[in-house]
């Protein structure tokens, strides 16, 4: 992804009327731009806790396709969304390295659902999540993140065959700079939610 990041919107307080709370946890690959989605939608400045990579991580970290990255999260990113006057997101974004995962299970604890942000020129790496969100039976939706530089073009049928996807399970492309694009996944997300919360209640 290029250098080039969406104008960061106006930063709201919450509003009285603000009564249900949702956990959502966004998790996916190393890189894969959970720390820029966070950061774009986030109606408050957002809590990061990225830290500049050094040699130290030379051959720990996975950074191949990632010539442009200099920084790296190392515990979560923290941000708040309205989706409307009374439904708020809170969202938590899980860092991508393999050596962080051991905090994943901790940031599942209370979560409603889940966004697999997903890289296509590095899909293997989404497996992972995908496998820890089927173990927790936590729902959750995958959003591609189309990279600039990203000449594949795969479809979304393609990436769906490639990641062994069910097809009750959104999968849906964005653009993780850009805060409509980013909160066009939150509602999917909320809306697979009700649809699921929905089907519980028909079901004899």
């Amino acid at each position: 992804m290029d250098s080039a990041t969406s104008e960061l919107p106006a930063r709201t307080p919450l509003t009285d009327a603000a009564e249900t709370g949702l956990k959502i946890v966004i998790v996916g690959g190393f890189g894969v731009g959970k720390t820029t989605l966070v950061r774009s939608v986030s109606e408050i400045r957002p809590l990061n806790t990225e830290e500049v990579m050094t040699q130290a991580g030379v051959g720990v970290d996975e950074t191949a396709g990632l010539t442009t990255k200099t920084t790296t999260t190392v515990a979560f990113d923290f941000g708040r969304i309205s989706l409307s006057d009374r439904v708020v997101l809170y969202l938590f974004g899980a860092p991508g390295q393999e050596r962080f995962w051991f905090l994943w299970d901790r940031l599942f604890s209370g979560t409603l659902g889940a966004v697999v942000l997903v890289d296509t020129r590095r899909m293997s790496e989404s497996w992972y999540a995908i496998d820890r969100l089927e173990h927790h039976k936590t729902p959750f939706v995958v959003a591609v993140n189309r990279f600039d530089d990203d000449v594949s073009a795969f479809s979304l049928d393609e990436i769906r065959q490639a990641l062994s996807l069910p097809e009750h399970i959104p999968l849906i492309s964005c653009d993780a700079r850009v805060r409509s694009s980013g909160k066009d996944v939150l509602i999917a997300l909320v809306d697979h939610l009700y649809e699921l919360a929905m089907a519980r209640e028909l079901t004899p």
